[in-house]
């Protein structure tokens, strides 16, 4: 049975969640909840908050992807797949082209990823890379949720890259300093979006990055 509550649609009003898209980050989430029995996908204290902690806390970023100039969205570090996985399912009906690029060194984790990718009929690229080794990259979209601070975020999109439009980073209660610090050695463009399911928390899409030169 569908949990008809499984997102708080009322909270993440931009959000227009069909029945089947509903149904697939119910297995989704269920599936991670089940392996995370077998390896560490997220913190047992977050399973069972994940509809909120993780996949509402994914889904949030929706607004900065669901673009016309988007069409493609690499994940650093992705772990059990969030957000990638979660955009992926939002985006399949929205979008059919639209595909994942997800980075993930871990052997079981990125089995597990290519297990979910094919089970959803997502259209997407596992890579069991260290992405600091990888080189001359190309995307629409970077993304990273609790993979490396920002600086080091900033560093992989500029040594690694040699095209993308957006950064997009989870950052927490001290996100205006972080960017503040940031904005002392690299130029660029934001955009603000108040987290949805977590207090002083933010969504930050970053554009025309540059360093400065010291």
């Amino acid at each position: 049975m569908i949990d008809s509550n499984f997102l708080k649609i009322g909270k993440i009003k931009s959000l227009n969640v069909s029945r089947e898209t509903l149904k697939e980050l119910q297995i989704y989430s269920d599936s991670i909840l089940l392996k995370n029995k077998e390896i560490n996908l997220i913190s047992q204290n977050s399973e069972k908050v994940i509809k909120t902690r993780h996949i509402e806390d994914s889904a949030q970023t929706i607004e900065f992807i669901d673009k016309n100039d988007i069409k493609i969205c690499t994940d650093l570090g992705s772990g059990a797949g969030l957000p990638g996985i979660v955009l992926g399912i939002l985006m399949k009906q929205k979008n059919p082209l639209f595909k994942l690029i997800l980075y993930e060194k871990s052997f079981h984790k990125s089995k597990f990823l290519e297990e979910m990718t094919k089970k959803l009929s997502l259209n997407s690229e596992i890579h069991r890379k260290n992405i600091f080794d990888e080189k001359d990259l190309s995307t629409d979209v970077i993304i990273s949720r609790a993979f490396k601070p920002l600086p080091i975020i900033f560093q992989i999109a500029q040594n690694n890259f040699k095209s993308f439009k957006y950064i997009i980073l989870f950052l927490g209660k001290s996100g205006n300093k972080v960017l503040e610090d940031a904005l002392k050695i690299w130029k660029f463009d934001y955009k603000i979006k108040k987290s949805l399911t977590s207090n002083g928390s933010m969504i930050v899409k970053v554009s025309n990055l540059k360093k400065v030169n010291v």
